[in-house]
């Protein structure tokens, strides 16, 4: 008689999700695959563009793969970037070596929204980057898909890249109605891409919404805290089971007002949150964070001391450990290397 084979683990990530506290947080990293690791620089230097690179399913699968092989990670978070969907929705997107991204002129909002139904289809190869790397990834690793928040994808199509972000809330006040009727072409288009890498694939769907700062209760509520809540009730709506994590960076003491109004499954914390306020936030859902990007390159004995006071003020409720933002590109390896010896332990 043949014995069956025990099924493969839950992912640890999903677990936490889903309410549970484990003897060790997961642990994955924004950013975790990218310019700190010379196996992407490598890589990278093979497409002709960075646009290109991330709609290459091969090359984009590849790089989500690269930190999974040197890292003891819980979780992959598939390579693409926020600015995927402007392009797709038929504005201009570049990017300036040694300048980030640069956007064309704001479109006409409907035009915009005409857009809607067929960039789903121009973002199709995320979908086939998310079917090659479930396939590739051992099933108790977790594979996270995400797109840019509504307000931060705004604010760059506004201001035509990064930038200090006044402008765009100057058009918040200014032009009200216009703003609003961006955010629900945004809405719309955010939901349908996260549904189609759902369906490729993803385990769990994150939100960056990584402007989040320097908004008035107000401006946060209808910019932030309820594009959220709308892109979610459309994701269960078409089925999405998916768990989804929230990260309004910058947002202070707002945090708490998102946690308790957004049906998230857990909120990422910024490098500035208080001990107290996660652990409140733990009463309801997961948290995750929020190690300081600058510590992590920095290293020594304050990383040590750091990472230990993390998992000792959250560890105890369901808490993912990351980083209060990304992987800064000169982190040396060895201090990723030295702070995962210090969560992953048997």
């Amino acid at each position: 008689m043949t014995t069956p084979s025990p099924a493969p683990a839950r992912p640890a990530l999903l677990r936490v999700l889903a309410g549970e506290t484990l003897k060790r947080p997961p642990v994955w990293f924004m950013r975790q695959a990218g310019r700190s690791l010379p196996e992407y620089r490598a890589l990278r230097a093979k497409a002709p563009d960075f646009i290109s690179f991330c709609l290459d399913p091969a090359m984009a699968a590849e790089a989500t793969l690269q930190p999974m092989r040197r890292f003891p990670f819980d979780a992959a978070i598939v390579f693409a970037d926020i600015l995927l969907i402007p392009r797709a929705l038929g504005q201009d997107v570049w990017f300036e070596t040694g300048e980030g991204p640069k956007l064309g002129p704001l479109p006409d909002i409907g035009r915009l929204a005409d857009n809607v139904e067929a960039s789903v289809e121009r973002l199709s190869p995320v979908g086939e980057t998310l079917s090659r790397v479930r396939a590739a990834l051992e099933p108790e690793r977790a594979l996270i898909g995400f797109a840019g928040g509504p307000w931060t994808v705004a604010t760059y199509m506004i201001e035509g890249g990064s930038s200090d972000r006044s402008r765009a809330r100057t058009f918040a006040y200014e032009h009200a109605d216009r703003l609003d009727a961006l955010i629900e072409v945004l809405v719309e288009a955010t939901t349908r891409y996260l549904v189609m890498q759902a369906g490729a694939g993803a385990q769990a769907l994150k939100l960056f919404e990584s402007w989040a700062e320097g908004l008035s209760e107000d401006l946060f509520e209808r910019l932030v805290a309820r594009p959220h809540a709308e892109i979610v009730r459309r994701l269960r709506l078409a089925r999405v089971t998916a768990p989804v994590i929230g990260f309004p960076r910058g947002a202070g003491g707002l945090v708490e007002t998102y946690a308790g109004t957004v049906d998230v499954q857990a909120v990422a914390l910024d490098v500035q949150a208080p001990a107290a306020l996660g652990r409140r936030i733990q009463a309801g859902k997961a948290i995750q964070g929020a190690l300081d990007p600058l510590l992590l390159r920095a290293g020594g004995a304050a990383l040590d001391r750091r990472v230990d006071q993390l998992l000792e003020q959250w560890g105890q409720a369901p808490y993912i450990f990351n980083l209060g933002h990304g992987v800064l590109p000169d982190t040396p390896i060895a201090h990723i290397e030295q702070t995962l010896a210090r969560v992953v332990r048997d």
